[in-house]
């Protein structure tokens, strides 16, 4: 419908707009989960080249018979993106990135799948882009999931939460730096009516602040000695005070 073409097209707009590609010169994007060429479509207006991935034989051929300007690849990301180092100088999905969570096949297992994924992403994009990754997350562990699996293969970055007080208009873009780590764009509608902004989710490259596969903290990292301390405390247990630096690594001068 109309209206879904209209939606789809503002999200690709506003990854790009994310992306914050130079403006001097013309990029090669790889688009994953690219259906029809919807977002393509708008990567070509504004002067730029694209790569689409999908996984679907019919949306790819609607692509095809619209005559889109990129170059379309039928593969399952799951299995890897299949492109030479540092080829992109920057990757959008629009609504794709949350089925790698889902477990079509005996032998899928998300947690690989999602890294098999991100880290060739990681690999096919040149130093300093990003990845702009719009997805409709089912709840909380399936984006602590799909974030965990991103840090794990060397990006940082962010969620960035547009509207986050609509339930209508709210969308997560998962906001991703190759190499140097940028400064995270700020979500729109996040001001609060006093001026007050709306902290969003952050995260550097210290991944061990992250949970493992099965929701628990990483083994001896700081979260994990916390909540330890706080199993401790509960039992009535004598247990030092939390400072800065409970669960900080020793220098390795001793």
């Amino acid at each position: 419908s109309s209206r879904v073409v209209e939606i789809q097209s503002q999200m690709s707009e506003r990854a790009v707009e994310l992306l914050g590609l130079p403006e001097d010169r013309p990029c090669l994007l790889l688009d994953v989960g690219c259906g029809s060429g919807l977002s393509g479509d708008y990567i070509s207006d504004e002067g730029h080249y694209w790569i689409g991935m999908d996984i679907s034989p019919a949306m790819l051929d609607v692509a095809v018979e619209r005559e889109v300007e990129g170059d379309l690849l039928l593969a399952d990301v799951g299995h890897g993106i299949p492109f030479r180092p540092g080829m992109f100088d920057g990757c959008i999905s629009i609504s794709a990135v949350q089925w790698l969570c889902n477990a079509d096949k005996k032998s899928h297992s998300p947690p690989k799948r999602l890294y098999r994924f991100f880290s060739t992403l990681y690999t096919a994009l040149a130093r300093g882009s990003r990845a702009v990754l719009q997805l409709y997350p089912e709840n909380s562990e399936q984006l602590e999931l799909i974030t965990a699996q991103a840090m794990r293969a060397g990006f940082t970055g962010g969620m960035v939460v547009d509207y986050p007080n609509s339930a209508k208009a709210k969308k997560f873009f998962l906001c991703l730096f190759v190499g140097a780590s940028g400064t995270l764009p700020k979500g729109l509608g996040t001001e609060c009516a006093d001026g007050e902004e709306i902290h969003q989710a952050k995260f550097t490259n210290e991944r061990t602040r992250f949970r493992n596969a099965k929701g628990k903290s990483v083994k001896k990292s700081r979260d994990w000695i916390l909540e330890k301390k706080e199993r401790r405390r509960r039992q009535g247990k004598e247990v030092r005070a939390d400072t800065k630096y409970t669960g900080r690594k020793r220098r390795p001068r001793f």
